[in-house]
């Protein structure tokens, strides 16, 4: 899948008593996986499962007249070292009609079984790269397609496909439908650090596609859920996934993502001793980093940036101050709409865009960056 790859939603055959259970979050266990395609000629499985991947989404068709040269060898691969697995197909509405695209589908590597080893399959609809968006289709016609395609995929396998997409494609083309959000889990692809915004309707995702390189073969996800959600996903076909942390919470930022978060948190990290690059990129220094600080700050060393250790983190800085601290405040600045250079010194240029941010966040205005401006910047 792509960067524009998105899917997140509410499980389909999800019990009203399941709906109404009270909210879960997300542990801070990561649960982590790849997608690949033919791109990926050839994937070391081995490999993949010593390096923590749990599950993986390999590409099977496209229209009805291309099958992957590689997802024999990609699936069955998966499975040999013990992931959980599953199939994709890319979504051609200008070549043929969505009952069609999903019998090509099932019958050339898609289907779903209660196995507890097979994810049900995905409809990854975005755009390609040189073709209209939207495949010169309507937006009313593409909601039609999608419909299509999931009511012959459920008659075949007994579940909805969850669906790959993206909040800007499924705006202008799908005219912002929310006609999935109630039954298909979404799957959201997203390099800035957050998975958020998400497609309209759905509120939650099942996988997050945090980059398009890192640790494995091909795109890096996230699953949302436990090691037992991802199991029960398999075993029932469905899940559902963990509410949304509360709105001003801290972000979780963890290995293989990559975004202005990652990029502040290595800018803290500088500040207190690590000698990382500002890349953006959450790869194994700066994992390493994380655990070192943790460590000294006694926190849990898990590597995992959350509230505690964003706490632990940030500090107060103001007008006079300098370092990486400051650099971080400048490049947040940026990433909500100021021009600063991020040189790491506090002048008044950098002063007076901290109080037209907590003017706008109906923040005390006062040009210093304490905890409260801290967590609206890093939101």
């Amino acid at each position: 899948m792509t960067v524009t790859a998105a899917l997140l939603a509410t499980p389909a055959a999800a019990s009203a008593t399941a709906q109404a259970a009270p909210g879960r979050q997300a542990t801070d266990t990561t649960v982590r996986g790849l997608d690949v395609s033919a791109y990926q000629e050839t994937v070391d499985w081995s490999a993949v499962a010593a390096d923590g991947a749990s599950f993986a989404y390999v590409k099977a068709t496209e229209g009805t007249s291309y099958i992957s040269s590689r997802f024999s060898q990609q699936y069955d691969g998966a499975a040999a070292v013990g992931l959980i697995r599953g199939a994709y197909h890319f979504a051609r509405p200008d070549k043929s009609s969505g009952s069609a695209q999903a019998d090509y589908f099932v019958d050339h590597g898609g289907t779903w079984q209660p196995d507890g080893k097979t994810l049900p399959g995905v409809l990854d609809i975005e755009a390609t790269p040189g073709l209209p968006t939207c495949y010169g289709v309507s937006a009313s016609a593409t909601v039609h397609w999608i419909a299509a395609f999931d009511r012959e995929y459920r008659h075949r396998t007994g579940r909805h496909p969850v669906i790959n997409t993206n909040a800007s494609w499924w705006s202008q083309c799908t005219g912002n439908s929310s006609a999935f959000a109630a039954t298909n889990l979404l799957w959201t692809g997203s390099w800035t650090g957050t998975p958020y915004p998400l497609p309209s309707g759905w509120s939650r995702y099942a996988i997050w596609q945090t980059s398009d390189s890192g640790t494995f073969p091909g795109d890096q996800d996230v699953f949302n859920g436990t090691q037992q959600d991802l199991r029960n996903f398999a075993a029932n076909g469905t899940y559902t996934p963990p509410t949304p942390p509360p709105a001003g919470a801290w972000p979780v930022i963890q290995q293989d993502y990559t975004g202005r978060q990652v990029a502040t948190v290595q800018y803290l990290l500088n500040g207190h001793g690590a000698a990382l690059s500002v890349d953006g990129a959450f790869a194994s220094a700066t994992h390493d980093a994380v655990v070192a600080f943790q460590t000294r700050n006694q926190l849990t060393a898990d590597g995992i940036v959350g509230p505690k250790t964003w706490q632990a983190l940030i500090s107060t800085v103001k007008e006079g101050d300098h370092g990486p601290a400051v650099s971080a405040v400048q490049s947040e600045l940026n990433a909500h709409g100021a021009a600063l250079s991020v040189d790491g010194a506090f002048g008044s240029a950098t002063h007076d865009a901290v109080v037209a941010f907590q003017t706008r966040n109906q923040l005390t205005a006062d040009g210093i960056v304490d905890p409260k401006t801290w967590l609206a910047l890093v939101n």
